[in-house]
This record gives structure tokens, C-alpha cells and sequence, in this order.
């Protein structure tokens, strides 16, 4: 009996170093999905998906299928080379005015997923936002795990909260597009979104840009974007990174002279089943 239980834990533990090394070479967000053997509207998910370099969009994810019922989106129609670009701001880190310069250089809409903190501290850029035809949508008012919130009334009043800020600011009502903060979520948060008339964004293309000291290269950064775009990108960019600032009016130039149309989330193609399965 010692024996076999000492076998059982080996074979976990050559199962985890298996999974993790998986993970590294696909280059996955999160191995929490890997090990969700049960599932609840409770149970608690990090957003991940796996890159390609080939110019094909990366495939759904089994275990996230459940999505699809709740007005959740996380990538385009496979046949149009268009993009949806997305920046994630939790706070200014100084570097948004020449994100914007290069936005409207190239007459190029995006969506700003904001905190309460930062409508608050930055209001001016918000109004820059707003007025220059982008979206600011909700990334919640205090950017909590909202996957672990039982009570709809608090998940309610994150959102609300946000809605008020914003609408005091600018005079406008909020857009009804949400990013759950660091891309974690359950069935459940998902449901309260759309109760509230919510469109959840995860994405399809993110890279490691969020550390603000340890930025990427110019020419990494630039690399990476441009050999995983892909029809139908959601691409998540940090509105902190400094990187992203510098590059950001090269990336565009190589959109435009790849064929991509970056085009606002309110064009997106919500009629048409958004399933990611690459036609390879």
C-alpha cells in the first residue's frame, strides 16, 4: 500500500512538471485551466490562450466553452483581416498622450479598459479618450478579483460605481463593454456581467509588457506583435509600458502594410459566432 500511494504522488508530480513544461513552450497565460477537474459556476479561471506565429488564430480553449453563453468575446471573424486593439490602464504611468498622438496619427480606434482610480486621477485623458472617438469601457471600479464575488450586489456596485465616475466626468454613459481585472473570471462573474447588460473582452494577443521594470525591447516588442497578429486580434496592450508607447506608431504603419483595418469594438461581428478554429 506504501508502495502504490508512493507511486500515485510520483506520478502527480511527473504529470505537474509535464503540464508546466507544456505551458512554457506554448507560452500559455495560466496553467490554472490544466488542473480544473471540476467545474461550477464558482470556480475560478485565468484567461490564457496559445500564440501562433503562422498568421492563423490561435483555437478556442475546450475548457472555456461555457463562455459562449453569457456575451463573452474574445476574437474576430477569421476571415477579415481586421484588428481590435485594447489597452488595459489601471493607472497613468505617463506614457497614454503619446499612445494617443500615434492613435490618431493613423486615424485608429481603440478601447481603454479603466479603473475608478484612474478616471479619478487622470480626467483629462479621459476626456482626450472619449472626445477623440475611442471607447473607455469598465475594468471595475477598484480592479478586485470579481471571479470570487458571491454577492451580485457587490459585483453590481463595482460596475455602477465605475458607470457614476465616468459619467459624472464626461456627460456620457459608459460603453457596455467589460474586462474582468487580470483576466480572472468564473461562470458566475460572467453571468452578473451580462444581468448588467455587459459584453465581456478577454483577448487574443497579449505579451508580457505589464512589468514597468523590466520592459521588453523595442525591437522584441515589435516582433512579437507583428508575428502573431491574426484576423479577427484582440489585442491586449498595458497603456503602462513604456515599450508600448515607443513602438506603437511602427506597429500600426506594419498593420496597415500587412492589410489589417483596426476597427472599435462596437464593429465587432457579435451576429456571427466568434469560435477561433483556424481554417488549417
Amino acid at each position: 500500500m506504501r508502495n502504490r500511494k508512493g507511486l500515485i504522488i510520483f506520478a502527480v508530480a511527473c504529470l505537474d512538471v509535464i503540464l508546466i513544461a507544456l505551458a512554457a513552450v506554448f507560452d500559455f497565460d495560466s496553467k490554472v485551466c490544466f488542473y480544473q477537474t471540476a467545474h461550477s459556476e464558482s470556480s475560478e479561471y485565468n484567461w490564457y490562450f496559445a500564440p501562433r506565429s503562422d498568421g492563423l488564430q490561435p483555437k478556442d480553449c475546450p475548457e472555456f466553452s461555457f463562455i459562449k453563453g453569457y456575451d463573452c468575446y474574445w476574437i474576430g471573424d477569421p476571415d477579415e483581416k481586421v484588428i481590435y486593439l485594447t489597452f488595459d490602464a489601471g493607472y497613468e504611468n505617463g506614457f497614454t498622450p503619446q499612445i494617443l498622438d500615434a492613435l490618431k496619427k493613423h486615424n485608429a480606434p481603440a478601447a481603454f479598459f479603466v479603473v475608478g482610480h484612474y478616471i479619478k486621477s487622470a480626467p483629462e485623458l479621459i476626456g482626450r479618450m472619449a472626445d477623440e472617438g475611442h471607447l473607455v469601457c469598465s475594468h471595475s471600479m477598484n480592479h478586485k478579483n470579481m471571479a470570487a464575488m458571491a454577492d451580485f450586489s457587490a459585483f453590481k456596485s463595482e460596475m455602477e460605481d465605475l458607470e457614476s465616475v465616468y459619467t459624472e466626468l464626461t456627460g456620457q454613459k459608459m460603453p457596455k463593454y467589460y474586462r474582468p481585472p487580470e483576466g480572472k473570471f468564473s461562470e458566475r462573474c460572467l453571468k452578473y456581467a451580462q444581468q448588467l447588460g455587459y459584453k465581456t473582452f478577454f483577448w487574443s494577443f497579449a505579451y508580457c509588457d505589464w512589468y514597468v521594470d523590466d520592459q521588453p525591447s523595442e525591437e522584441e516588442a515589435i516582433k512579437m506583435i507583428t508575428t502573431r497578429t491574426h484576423p479577427g486580434a484582440v489585442v491586449l496592450l498595458h497603456a503602462t509600458s513604456q515599450t508600448n508607447a515607443k513602438v506603437l506608431d511602427r506597429v500600426l504603419t506594419q498593420w496597415e502594410n500587412m492589410g489589417y483595418k483596426l476597427k472599435s469594438l462596437n464593429e465587432f461581428p457579435f451576429e456571427k459566432e466568434s469560435s477561433g478554429v483556424s481554417k488549417d
